[in-house]
């Protein structure tokens, strides 16, 4: 299954071209001018970082009516208005997060039943006992932020995730063996992970770290995702130099097809952002506290 160097660069010529049509936009990371919503050249939002979900919930609205499964959120759960809290993944990935944090967090989601919670694999066990008979998911994350352990580690670590409790697990590739072009090895990580998930019936989600890639590196990455058998293929994990963008977004949807899942995470901080995602092909949106595109509160708590 070795593809050559022009295969590639016709694949991902091609892509580009469905890409940029779509979007009716030059190849750069920022947002399309031509679709309704979206937001003017350069145009961001200082103040909410990752607030997405409290800024504008009318807009959040519409992103869940377009076809959104899940919007990350990471912030005070009181704010989520109930018929947007199933689609919530409540994020808290800080290194400082205590004990106290991760059983706030676990209440809040259950209070307000979010789809899951997001948290490092430390916290899983006592997230699942907090969670236990409710309809709140616990996911975990692998191999984060950088992806560079062993793939024996990471597959280790996925199932004593699984085993302690989380039933989606968030795995980083391997960034610097995609780059030395050593693919056979990054698709073995990929399906190292796949296993140990889908022997639990866990699914695993498949971080890109878009910001580190170039867009030929973005849909080599992506066919291997698919090739490992993957479940969701995902932007950032918001440690980065950037973020998702609408463009890596509509690369990595063309790439993988209808049928697998994308998800864009990292530095989304508006409704307009989120709208866009969608549009370009997400199916899912992590944002540290996406609540606040629900409510307009100003301000951002956490990181992801």
């Amino acid at each position: 299954m070795t593809e050559t160097s022009s295969q590639r660069d016709e694949l991902v010529e091609s892509i580009t071209r469905e890409v940029l049509a779509a979007l009716g936009a030059g190849p750069g990371p920022g947002l399309g001018a031509g679709g309704p919503g979206a937001a003017a050249p350069g145009a961001s939002c200082a103040s909410c970082r990752g607030a997405c979900a409290a800024q504008c919930a009318t807009k959040v609205r519409d992103v869940v009516a377009g076809g959104a499964s899940r919007v990350g959120y990471h912030g005070h759960a009181a704010d989520v208005p109930g018929d947007l809290a199933r689609y919530i993944d409540h994020t808290l990935l800080r290194p400082d997060a205590s004990a106290t944090d991760i059983d706030r967090l676990c209440a809040e989601a259950a209070e307000h039943r979010f789809a899951a919670v997001c948290i490092n694999p430390t916290w899983v066990h006592r997230a699942a006992e907090n969670l236990r008979g409710t309809d709140v998911t616990v996911a975990s994350v692998i191999g984060f932020p950088f992806g560079a352990a062993t793939s024996e580690v990471k597959a280790l670590e996925a199932r004593r995730a699984i085993r302690d409790g989380a039933r989606e697990i968030d795995m980083v590739i391997n960034i610097g063996a995609l780059k030395s072009g050593m693919l056979d090895a990054v698709r073995e990580d990929i399906a190292r992970v796949s296993d140990a998930c889908h022997e639990a019936g866990a699914a695993n989600k498949v971080i890109i770290e878009t910001a580190l890639l170039t867009d030929e590196e973005k849909v080599i990455a992506c066919q291997l995702a698919r090739q490992a058998k993957a479940d969701m293929v995902k932007t950032s994990t918001g440690y980065a130099s950037g973020g998702a963008t609408v463009f890596d977004v509509a690369l990595m949807r063309e790439t993988v097809g209808p049928k697998m899942g994308v998800k864009a995470a990292g530095g989304i901080r508006t409704a307009e952002d989120v709208q866009d995602m969608i549009a370009a092909g997400a199916t899912r949106i992590g944002a540290s506290a996406g609540v606040k595109i629900v409510t307009g509160e100003k301000g951002a708590h956490g990181h992801y």
